[in-house]
């Protein structure tokens, strides 16, 4: 193919060539698309129902658990189509719809998760503050201000990617559009220029990164300094949760992206994107609602009217 131009649809990497083992891929994903629905959506009705959760650490909860949907329907749906219908194609504009999405998910989801480790950072080491610094006006600016930055970064990325020429076929090496996998395709220098907005990326997603670290160092001093036992207690159980999530989140991308070229190959770059990609949207509800007693309680409550 000489250009992008030419290019009306993409190949993505089919999980299996066997035809059983395709329809046990779907199976299995259909198992955890359903229980990402149904553990977020849960999250999202008990925090909206009940008024004694509308505090800021459960309404950025509710957020998060709004792009952890918006994250697994926009790669796991296609893929489970072409496993069940033995298929591997999508269309140039899918493609590209897709990678918005994605990137768009992704993206607004880590500076959620920064933000929720500010919100336990003054919960915690500044309670007398707490009101002020996190109002409900405060909330709302700082949720979409995450939502926002996503939007920007998946746009200037989107509109970036496929601006450049493509002319080293149409098949990505992938489940799903990813960036890297298109860049792959481009035949021009013009692919540098992405890889720059990459780095910058990468720098900014950094200095989020050890915002977070040092959040969790502050917030852990304090904590332990606590004379309580049931107040130590209580903090953790506030706080573990959100580390397990950015520690999954952070550490399964990592491994994705930057492992070593010598042990890079089609399946392991496979189950690396379905980890990053798919098992944190499906196992935050259960992190958060497993450990934090009063979310637990509401669920419980909820469940039980039902």
């Amino acid at each position: 193919m000489s250009n992008s131009s030419s290019i009306s649809q993409f190949l993505l990497l089919a999980f299996e060539d066997r035809r059983e083992l395709q329809l046990l891929h779907f199976w299995l994903f259909l198992g955890i698309y359903l229980a990402a629905l149904l553990g977020n959506g849960l999250i999202i009705t008990t925090i909206a129902c009940d008024h004694h959760l509308h505090t800021p650490m459960y309404f950025f909860l509710l957020n998060l658990s709004l792009l952890d949907l918006g994250s697994i329907s926009t790669t796991l749906p296609k893929a489970m189509a072409n496993s069940l219908w033995d298929k591997m194609d999508i269309s140039y504009k899918g493609c590209a719809a897709q990678l918005l999405f994605f990137v768009f998910f992704i993206s607004a989801e880590f500076s959620l998760l920064t933000i929720m480790s500010y919100d336990r950072y003054v919960a915690i080491c500044k309670p007398l503050h707490y009101g002020s610094l996190l109002g409900s006006r405060a909330c709302v600016h700082m949720a979409a201000a995450a939502w926002g930055t996503g939007f920007l970064t998946a746009l200037l990325h989107t509109a970036n990617t496929f601006s450049l020429p493509l002319c080293q076929g149409n098949a990505l090496d992938h489940f799903f559009c990813e960036i890297p996998q298109i860049l792959k395709l481009s035949c021009s220098h013009s692919y540098l220029r992405e890889l720059g907005l990459l780095v910058v990326s990468a720098c900014s997603v950094f200095g989020c990164f050890v915002f977070i670290v040092v959040s969790f160092v502050e917030i852990f001093r304090v904590v332990l300094r606590i004379p309580s036992e049931q107040g130590r207690h209580k903090a953790f159980s506030t706080c573990l949760p959100h580390l397990a999530v950015v520690s999954l989140f952070i550490s399964t991308a990592i491994f994705a992206y930057l492992k070593p070229p010598s042990i890079s190959s089609p399946s392991l770059d496979l189950a690396m994107a379905v980890l990053y990609s798919v098992v944190p949207p499906a196992m935050n509800p259960l992190i958060y609602s497993m450990s934090n007693q009063e979310l637990k309680g509401s669920l419980s409550k909820w469940l039980g009217v039902l």
